[in-house]
This record gives C-alpha cells, sequence and structure tokens, in this order.
C-alpha cells in the first residue's frame, strides 16, 4: 500500500524502527508521541482526538504502536492504562475510520494470554497460537485485548481494514525475572528465547509493514508475531522436562557454540509461540529465529539484526525502575 503512514508511539522502540525504515525506503511518515523525538512531527497524546485527527489528514495506513507497557504496572494506574491503551486505540480507530484509511495495524502482546502460558507441573509446554483464549495475568493484558477487541469491532461495523499482531518479546531490556536476570548473561537469555518466545526488532518491523499490504485483503485478523520455532506439539512434554536435550538434538552444534561463550540453555521451556498463520497469511518471512543467531555466533558478530543494534534500548521511565532501563 502507497500513501502516507501514521506512526503512534513514534518515540518508542519500535515507533522508531518502523519510522526509520519508511523513512528509509522513501515512504511519507508522520510520527506522533507524547514525547518529541527525531522520530516525532506531532507531539501530543494519542487520546488527544484533535491531535490525532489533523496527523490523520492524508494518511493510507495506520501503525498504531502507542502503549503502556507491562514495566509501567507498577508505576502508572489502572485508570492509566484504560485511557492510553483502550480510548487511545478507540480514538485512533475512529478517526482512522473518518479519514477513510485503508489500513489500520495494532501493536498487541502475546502477555495478553496470560495464565494460558503457564502450564502445570507435569503438563506438557504450552503450544501458543491464535487459536489460545487469551487469560490475561494483569491491566496491561487486559486493556490489551479490550483494544484488539475494539479493532475487531470497528473492522466490523465500520469496514476499517485492521490487524492486530500479537507480539513476543523484541525488547532489549534486561529481563523482568530475577532468576534469568542474575543466572544468565543478557545475550545468552535473549538467544534462548528466540526459541520459543522472542522476535528481533527487525523481523517485527518487517510484519508490520506486511500486515499494511495485507489488511484490506483480510479485513480483520489477529496474528502471533515470533522468531519461527524449530519444535514441534510432539516436543512439548520433553521441553518442559529437559529442554537442553530437545535443543540438542535439533542443534548438535548449539552447545560448541555456547560453551565457548559460556552460556547455557534453559533447563525447561513453558510455551512455545507459533507463527504459522502469521506467515501464511501476511507473507511475512522472519530471518532472525535460533539457527541464523548460532550462525551469527559463530562469525564473532552480535545474535541480533543491524536494525536492532542501531535503535539499541529506549527504556520505559523517566526514573530506574527495577531492572528496566532509563527513558
Amino acid at each position: 500500500m502507497t500513501g502516507r503512514v501514521l506512526v503512534t508511539g513514534s518515540a518508542g522502540h519500535l515507533g522508531e524502527a518502523l519510522v526509520r525504515t519508511l523513512r528509509e525506503a522513501g515512504r511519507d511518515v508522520v510520527g506522533l508521541d507524547r514525547l518529541a523525538s527525531p522520530s516525532t512531527d506531532v507531539v501530543a497524546s494519542v487520546t488527544d482526538r484533535e491531535s490525532v485527527r489533523r496527523a490523520m489528514e492524508g494518511v493510507t495506513a495506520v501503525l498504531h504502536t502507542a502503549t503502556l507497557h507491562k514495566p509501567h504496572v507498577g508505576t502508572h494506574s489502572r485508570q492509566d492504562f484504560v485511557d492510553t491503551n483502550v480510548t487511545g486505540t478507540l480514538v485512533a480507530l475512529e478517526e482512522a475510520v473518518a479519514a477513510g484509511v485503508g489500513a489500520f495495524v495494532f501493536t498487541s502482546t502475546t502477555s495478553a494470554f496470560g495464565r494460558a502460558l503457564t502450564p502445570g507441573d507435569g503438563a506438557p509446554a504450552a503450544w501458543i497460537t491464535e487459536d489460545v483464549v487469551p487469560r490475561p495475568l494483569n491491566i496491561y493484558g487486559t486493556t490489551k485485548v479490550a483494544a484488539e477487541d475494539l479493532c475487531e469491532l470497528l473492522a466490523r461495523d465500520a469496514g476499517l481494514p485492521c490487524v492486530v499482531l500479537r507480539t513476543s518479546r523484541f525488547f532489549p531490556a534486561a529481563d523482568d525475572s530475577d532468576q534469568v536476570r542474575t543466572g544468565y548473561a543478557d545475550a545468552n537469555a535473549k538467544v534462548n528465547e528466540l526459541l520459543y518466545r522472542r522476535a528481533d526488532l527487525h523481523d517485527v518491523v518487517d510484519a508490520h509493514l506486511a500486515a499494511i499490504d495485507r489488511a484490506p485483503g483480510l479485513g480483520f485478523g489477529r496474528y502471533v508475531v515470533s522468531a519461527t520455532t524449530p519444535f514441534g506439539p510432539e516436543d512439548l512434554a520433553e521441553l518442559h522436562r529437559d529442554a537442553p536435550a530437545v535443543v540438542e538434538r535439533l542443534f548438535p552444534e548449539y552447545r560448541d557454540v555456547y560453551a565457548r561463550l559460556g552460556w547455557r540453555m534453559f533447563p525447561r521451556i513453558d510455551r512455545v509461540y507459533v507463527n504459522e498463520r502469521a506467515r501464511a497469511d501476511l507473507g511475512w518471512r522472519p530471518r532472525y529465529d535460533f539457527a541464523h543467531a548460532l550462525d551469527l555466533l559463530r562469525s564473532g558478530a552480535p545474535a541480533r539484526s543491524p536494525l536492532a543494534v542501531a535503535i539499541g534500548a529506549k527504556g520505559y521511565h523517566d526514573v530506574s525502575i527495577g531492572p528496566y532501563t532509563v527513558r
């Protein structure tokens, strides 16, 4: 799809990556964020309807990334989450309809699945597709699911072509688990996660751009966006008991690479995100999976894309909050 693209949350990690990629491709881009930045043209909250309306002028596609994130749960009220994640999404959707926008892409999260991600002791790892019913753990997941439902409502009632992308981890911040953060080098943990619960920023950007092009033909769709897992349903029971054994069977060379770096595989894996539907329906071709990461590590390169390296860490707060970086 050609024409002007509006990126909300343009000062954020994904927002800047989208704006940068679109501009490098010669696209006409408008960035909206409450924070001024080189990627932001309109400094305003997504809840400011007049500002959103002005930003929407001449726009043919919207990439709606503006959100309060999981790290804000401890610092922002539930009402703050509702205001930004639900009301802000409704404002963006309604103004997109009024402007005659041809494609709307909403950045959601695999956190929407919540309690469905944690199998009980003795159970196999969870196989997470779009068919799994969300069971949010907190106000972040709850408001993202509500915003997804608004996208579906406006797609059905107003004919706005809308695609929801439930993205897995792609942020560079340190892990929120004390056990992971203290027990594994940061790069080690993130490469481990490419097996089942992480995507590279480059691939997440590509998924959003693919969704713009496919939205008109789809009308509405929800998709899991994560690196392509090498696992199948037949691996789930063993993954939850002995993940290193499964990984070694599929990647015999991984132990030598990890030994050289002093890295370790997680002893257990509790869920596997499945991107098959996103690849089929969106024509999306993610590149940065575990096998590619091993190739990069063998060559001495970082196990992430140049785009991820260039964007770096953004942070979530104006002061340090636990493991999260400062904005």
